[in-house]
């Protein structure tokens, strides 16, 4: 292959040309997704489902440990159901996607393709829910929505996407808030220790909350661009959703009362979060816990010992796989080493092994984290059993790396002029605001940023503080700072 070609085939834009080219590069070449000829939606392609399904194997084990039962709605609502809950319509109406004829007959009513499902679930629960007794429902599922979008990108924002919803409902409502609090705090724990990417937990102001619910949390992220990304949410739904789908309950005192609801959700777009946070101008940089092959074995090998040099490196595999390693060999042939090499780091696997017939004569392998560029050749045995701690290694130090680029990059301001100014840097900035939803709106028309989250005691950029706004110089409304940063 000519350098050319080559460079064709695995170069990327660099992220400090147009971050924006370097991330649609990354999902085509490393076989993430594609577009598909429904406007606005993609096909995930086996790598990107393979990192998909880890996704939703971790997540299903915890709520399955938490008590959660799955279930499984139609993807077509009522478009009356849409309409009960006032703030609910309001806040879906420009991205709903109508069925209005099946076959050739014209419904009465149109269905909606689900932008979500908390209407659906609360007629189901008005017909499942008498007593106390029994509560809570703790209820998820697995599934796409629908959601029209104007300017699509590849996981980030599609018409149709991939996630988890949970739906819970509970006799107080101190009972869910603490689920909202739990299922923040879980997904803060996926973040951190399996994806390694820092987030601020907060409460979203009241002009950025989802439409119905009494109170919004999220997990925010920052971008290598300095963007933020909102990774998940948690909502406190109050008695809305109860009230306009008549999900009630008798109490132990025998009286009739609302139950209070929650939702919460992680979606596909926190696989373009892991592209963003990790990834470096060679392509994806996944950590350990999430990737689909931890390691990639290459033979290298001639016309006369390809049967061998595979089977040698089948062998070493499998001493990997008894330690609970997730191993590829790369058999490939027709392509160069240096061509397997490329891929696999556009790729993002954590460690490449190269094993030669040198190597097996001199009890040997070469080993490369796709952390460094540095090459280590190592007895095989040392590298068989320091496995564990490297990959720990390499998932402590994309995690570090990131949280640093985030501390870096969030500034402190209290004049509108340095907002502007650190906005217009690509950077978060902390400060005092006065909670006006005609100050919020101002400031996004001025520098397209938005309050991310109001950050919680204790967490990263949480602390304690009294000041003014600011925009308006009025006392803050939250008695701290909050995060303020475009957004995906």
């Amino acid at each position: 292959m000519t350098q050319d070609k080559k460079a064709q085939q695995f170069g990327v834009t660099p992220q400090s040309v147009d971050f924006n080219e370097w991330y649609n590069e990354v999902v085509r070449k490393a076989d993430l997704a594609d577009h598909s000829p429904v406007a606005g939606a993609m096909v995930m392609k086996p790598y990107g489902s393979a990192i998909w399904e880890r996704i939703q194997r971790w997540l299903d084990d915890e709520f399955k440990a938490t008590g959660h039962e799955s279930l499984v709605f139609p993807t077509l609502i009522p478009m009356s159901f849409i309409t009960k809950e006032a703030d609910h319509v309001e806040g879906f109406a420009p991205e709903l996607f109508t069925v209005n004829k099946i076959g050739t007959e014209v419904l009465a009513e149109p269905y909606v393709m689900r932008p979500t499902s908390e209407t659906i679930i609360g007629h189901m629960w008005s017909q499942w829910l008498n007593s106390y007794r029994d509560l809570p429902f703790l209820h998820y599922q697995w599934g796409s929505v629908f959601r029209a979008e104007l300017r699509t990108k590849p996981f980030l924002r599609t018409s149709e996407f991939y996630w988890h919803e949970g739906h819970t409902a509970h006799a107080d409502e101190a009972e869910a808030r603490a689920e909202v609090m739990a299922m923040l705090n879980l997904y803060h724990r996926f973040c951190r220790d399996v994806l390694a990417l820092p987030v601020v937990r907060g409460e979203k102001s009241a002009s950025e909350r989802f439409a119905g619910a009494v109170a919004t949390y999220s997990i925010e992220g920052m971008m290598r661009d300095g963007k933020a990304l909102q990774s998940g949410t948690s909502h406190y739904l109050g008695q809305n959703f109860s009230r306009a789908f008549d999900v009630k309950f008798q109490t132990r005192e025998q009286r009739e009362e609302y139950a209070h609801t929650t939702s919460w959700a992680i979606s596909s777009r926190i696989i373009g979060a892991l592209i963003m946070t990790h990834g470096d101008d060679k392509g994806l940089m996944l950590p350990p816990e999430i990737a689909p092959h931890q390691v990639v074995i290459i033979p290298v090998f001639r016309k006369d010992n390809v049967d061998q040099m595979i089977a040698e490196a089948e062998a070493l595999a499998g001493e990997l796989r008894a330690q609970g390693v997730r191993v590829k060999v790369d058999k490939r042939d027709g392509v160069t080493n240096g061509f397997k090499y490329n891929d696999w780091e556009l790729k993002g696997v954590p460690v490449r092994m190269e094993l030669g017939p040198r190597d097996l004569e001199s009890g040997v392998v070469v080993v490369k984290n796709r952390t460094g560029d540095e090459k280590e050749t190592l007895p095989r045995h040392e590298a068989i059993s320091g496995m564990a701690a490297r990959l720990s290694g390499i998932q402590q130090f994309l995690y570090d790396r990131a949280r640093a680029f985030m501390q870096e990059h969030t500034v402190t301001v209290d004049t509108y002029e340095d907002f502007k100014a650190a906005i217009d840097a690509g950077k978060w900035v902390r400060a005092f605001h006065c909670g006006d939803a005609d100050s919020e709106r101002q400031i996004k028309e001025d520098t397209k940023a938005t309050i991310r989250n109001v950050p919680m005691d204790g967490d990263l950029f949480g602390e304690a503080e009294e000041g003014v706004c600011v925009h308006t110089g009025k006392p803050s409304a939250y008695g701290k700072r909050v995060i303020f940063g475009r957004q995906y």
